[in-house]
């Protein structure tokens, strides 16, 4: 091995051991790093029904959905996502060569470390025939900004983190009348995802009066994957179920140290580099059943396969692979739509979710727990053809604590653990969404 593909090694490692690919930051807008606020209308009954509703606002939850329309119909969102978190150290430990375990200093108290952002999602169908209807969904799945202060507790194990996905989701869907008045359609999708991510951590010095040195990781790809779908409809019911892929994301880009100092002056320098990781399956069941005229009642239920995201993959000079080690969740939601006439709809809902990340493996960059989602919305007609959708949601979650430990120059004589110790209190996330549907 060569002194720059050791030196590659070394620093990847010790960025990436304890910290995970940049895909994984995504701590509090859904379990793990999926953003599911793809829809207003769903926003707004804590996304209960999607699987199981029609029209092009239900595309990405299941490409069935369109099934059976007449004309067309395009539907347009967009979420604002206000999380709220404070990140405090409990007693994180540094321990450099040849010296005692010490506290690694900086600011005890990181407020608010994940970014405010705003989701936007658009879909557009149309029916080619009675049977046969195409649509086109443009959402973002993994979309977030993550940023810790230079003089952080964390700061070995995050600065900044910013990750950018855009899901392009052509569809096709065909249905058939059944007996008893049973309308079945089938629908299928690729997923054609574009990504950039871009993300660093601080490397310590040998000693602690010398300022850090910086690391950052950057890269881009393109990558595909596939949503295959059914809706059945009966009189008052109807069911849908779904089974969007995992996606296998490849990254090229490179890895960029500045900042070592004397015996660690070498490894300073730019190294290209690829990584790649899995994002999970989802497999998902849903149900809608008009009580009455004016109620409709709401239930989902999705299994997230996480194990999918169980390591990521770096190409050479690197050549290792770091373990993640997530578990499959479940994720459960009911609803309830109300419709108040006069062009007016109002729902609400609740939903579960479990996060994906082990209790003794999570870190500042990954403080991610099992949250609850309280939701209303509504939807008015304005002009006939043209319905505008707004809800609020309000998301609790769990004190976690934050215990994942890394090391900095790993395989090396200065071999440099951190043993992170801190807990994530006062989790909450307020998103707002506001969309509309078009009929044409």
């Amino acid at each position: 091995m060569t002194d720059k593909s050791r030196v590659a090694r070394l620093l990847a490692t010790s960025l990436i051991a304890g910290a995970g690919l940049c895909a994984t930051a995504q701590p509090v807008f859904a379990a793990g790093f999926y953003i599911q606020e793809q829809s207003a209308r769903g926003a707004g009954r804590a996304y209960s029904g999607e699987i199981a509703d029609t029209g092009p606002d239900s595309l990405w939850w299941n490409p069935a959905a369109i099934g059976g329309m007449t004309g067309g119909e395009a539907s347009f969102n967009a979420t604002a996502i206000l999380p709220r978190a404070t990140v405090t150290d409990t007693g994180t430990l540094i321990v450099r060569p040849g010296q005692s375990a010490a506290t690694v200093g900086g600011n005890p108290t990181t407020r608010n470390p994940i970014d405010n952002g705003v989701v936007p999602q658009g879909a557009i169908a149309h029916a080619l025939t009675n049977q046969l209807a195409v649509g086109l969904a443009i959402s973002a799945p993994y979309n977030f900004t993550t940023t810790y202060a230079s003089d952080s507790f964390a700061r070995y194990s995050a600065l900044t983190t910013r990750l950018r996905t855009f899901d392009i989701q052509p569809s096709l869907a065909v249905h058939f009348d059944a007996p008893h008045g049973v309308g079945v359609n089938f629908g299928a999708a690729v997923n054609i995802e574009r990504t950039t991510a871009t993300f660093g951590n601080a490397l310590p010095n040998l000693s602690a009066e010398l300022p850090d040195g910086l690391q950052e990781l950057s890269g881009h790809g393109w990558d595909a994957g596939f949503t295959l779908g059914t809706r059945i409809s009966a009189g008052p019911l109807s069911f849908g179920a779904s089974y969007k892929s995992s996606i296998n994301h490849h990254l090229d880009g490179q890895i960029a140290v500045t900042g070592l100092l004397y015996q660690l002056a070498a490894y300073n320098g730019t190294t290209t580099t690829s990584a790649s990781f899995a994002t999970p399956w989802q497999l998902g069941a849903g149900v809608r059943y008009q009580l009455t005229k004016r109620f409709t009642l709401d239930a989902e239920v999705t299994r997230f396969g996480w194990s999918k995201f169980n390591q990521i993959n770096l190409g050479a000079p690197l050549n290792t692979a770091i373990p993640e080690n997530y578990r499959n969740t479940w994720n459960y939601a009911l609803g309830l739509d109300v419709d108040l006439g006069h062009a007016w709809t109002v729902r609400g809902g609740i939903q579960r979710d479990l996060t994906p990340v082990r209790e003794d493996q999570r870190d500042a960059r990954v403080p991610d727990s099992s949250r609850w989602t309280f939701a209303l919305g509504a939807s008015h007609e304005i002009i006939k053809g043209l319905t505008l959708d707004a809800a609020v949601n309000y998301l609790t979650l769990a004190t976690a604590a934050l215990d994942r430990p890394t090391a900095a120059y790993v395989g090396s004589s200065a071999v440099t653990p951190v043993l992170l110790s801190g807990e994530v209190t006062s989790p909450s996330v307020v998103i707002l969404s506001l969309g509309g549907r078009l009929r044409f």
